[in-house]
């Protein structure tokens, strides 16, 4: 006896054809997942050093939102910039091993809370042995 082929109904699909693109995507998001794990975890396991500092206003108040500019020592420009948060604080991961770094203060386009502005700080030299935390000061005048 000859079974009759169902009949494909228009708007629907086939139920193997779309078993099988389910398994095919879930598939494709596993070995991806899988390539991004292992390309971040080598990067996250490198060894590095911290750079931590906090920005204080003049009268020794945290400051917000100050630009900080970091760059190596034999280098003339920035290679790293940042911003100080709520607590006037900013880390920056740097890689380890001997280097000196200069931090500083950006002050281009801030604004001061008094009537006179700020003005910037000379600029702190971080010297880096190691995997280590460096904590500096950036005191504003």
């Amino acid at each position: 006896m000859i079974t009759p082929r169902p009949r494909r109904v228009p708007g629907r699909p086939v139920k193997g054809l779309a078993a099988f693109t389910v398994l095919a995507v879930v598939v494709a998001l596993t070995v991806g997942a899988a390539r991004a794990s292992q390309s971040t975890g080598a990067d996250s396991r490198k060894p590095y050093a911290l750079i931590f500092g906090t920005v204080w206003s003049p009268d020794d108040h945290p400051l917000y939102g100050v630009k900080v500019r970091i760059r190596r020592a034999d280098q003339k420009k920035a290679k790293w910039e940042l911003y100080s948060d709520h607590r006037g604080e900013f880390a920056q991961r740097v890689p380890a091993g001997k280097a000196e770094y200069v931090v500083w203060p950006d002050l281009k386009g801030s604004k001061s809370l008094t009537e006179k502005p700020l003005q910037p700080c000379e600029p702190v030299t971080v010297h880096i042995e190691y995997d280590e935390r460096a904590d500096i000061g950036l005191h504003l005048k």
